[in-house]
């Protein structure tokens, strides 16, 4: 940009002894060049804006998606744990109770 500028300079330095028409329509041309590439780099800001916002928006979703799935995991695992200890704790109860009552058995087959 700075060389376009530069370039702009030069030719109306340059186009000082011309006629006032001439001087004008460089004037004129410089400013359009100006303007244009101001318009350029305006667009391209945009565009990398607009770009760094889609993913970074994208990196959130996968991050809250990671957070969701992470959670249901756990509550999931949470789940297979108690059910595992309530058959644990039904077993060894049913084992107590087998074993209770083949005391029982043995205790009266001794007193008889």
């Amino acid at each position: 940009m700075k060389k376009t500028f530069a370039l702009a300079l030069a030719l109306t330095a340059g186009l000082a002894a011309c006629s006032n028409n001439a001087q004008n329509e460089t004037a004129q041309a410089a400013d359009a060049i100006a303007a244009d590439a101001n318009a350029t780099t305006q667009n391209a800001i945009s565009d990398v804006d607009a770009a760094s916002d889609r993913a970074l928006g994208s990196a959130e979703a996968t991050m809250d998606n990671a957070d969701v799935h992470a959670e249901r995991a756990g509550d999931r695992i949470e789940n297979g744990a108690d059910r595992a200890g309530a058959a644990i704790s039904n077993s060894a109860d049913r084992a107590a109770d087998a074993t209770g009552n083949a005391l029982e058995r043995a205790g009266k087959s001794l007193k008889d």
